[in-house]
């Protein structure tokens, strides 16, 4: 696919037409269907105002839809989606290191300021600090030419007892998740062994450095690793 084919459908998009975008991809890269109502369900909006924005994107050649299978990014759309993923996750990573913002405070900021930064400023506010390769929640940063290094990762809680691990990413959408998990130690970085699985969907009994900490199933399915051995 031309470069040419693609560049051309991808200027000036609105912020709703970006935070579609980035819900799409979202929605693929954790395997789930975009169908209507997961999409409404990501945006938090009503899944009758979804249906209009998605024959809308589809027009501009961003994504393709078919009915019962939901929409997926063309080639332009996720080139857009994923310019937009670069500037929140380069302004969080900003937020923390040049202002000392602390990583539960981010979010919210990086997605008031994303749809207005130029991409001047990104690509400013990233050699600033260094070029990161990773936000503060440990989500890879997109490059400048749109590509994205994903890690092979698995949540915590498929580990099995004895496993050990290096935790490499957390959700950045809750800030009061984000605050208990820094109060645990588990941020990415950490290294954690997985001591004890509780019956019944019951929590997960961690070590983290030299401390146990319990760790709900759900919350712990939310806590990305890479696993590193089994002792």
């Amino acid at each position: 696919m031309s470069p040419a084919r693609t560049l051309k459908v991808v200027p000036e998009l609105s912020g709703p037409v970006e935070d579609y975008l980035k819900a799409i991809y979202d929605l693929e890269r954790s395997g789930e269907a975009a169908e209507t109502n997961a999409i409404a369900k990501r945006l938090r909006i009503a899944p009758a105002s979804v249906s209009g924005m998605v024959r809308r994107l589809a027009r501009q050649g961003l994504i393709t839809h078919e009915r019962y299978h939901g929409a997926r990014l063309t080639a332009a759309g996720r080139r857009a989606a994923l310019k937009t993923i670069r500037r929140h996750r380069v302004i969080e990573a900003y937020l923390t290191e040049a202002l000392g913002y602390s990583w539960d405070r981010v979010h919210d900021e990086a997605e008031r300021l994303e749809h207005a930064a130029s991409d001047e400023l990104i690509d400013r506010m990233a050699k600033a600090i260094g070029e990161p390769e990773t936000d503060p929640h440990g989500a890879p940063i997109p490059s400048r030419e749109g590509t994205l290094k994903e890690k092979a990762v698995v949540p915590l809680a498929s580990l099995p007892e004895g496993a050990t691990a290096r935790v490499e990413r957390v959700s950045d959408e809750s800030a009061e998740r984000l605050r208990y998990l820094a109060q645990l130690g588990v941020v990415p970085g950490a290294t954690v062994k997985v001591l004890e699985h509780a019956p019944f969907d019951g929590p997960i009994t961690v070590k983290v450095d030299a401390a146990k900490r319990a760790i709900g199933a759900e919350l712990a399915g939310q806590i990305l690793v890479v696993g590193l051995s089994r002792k």
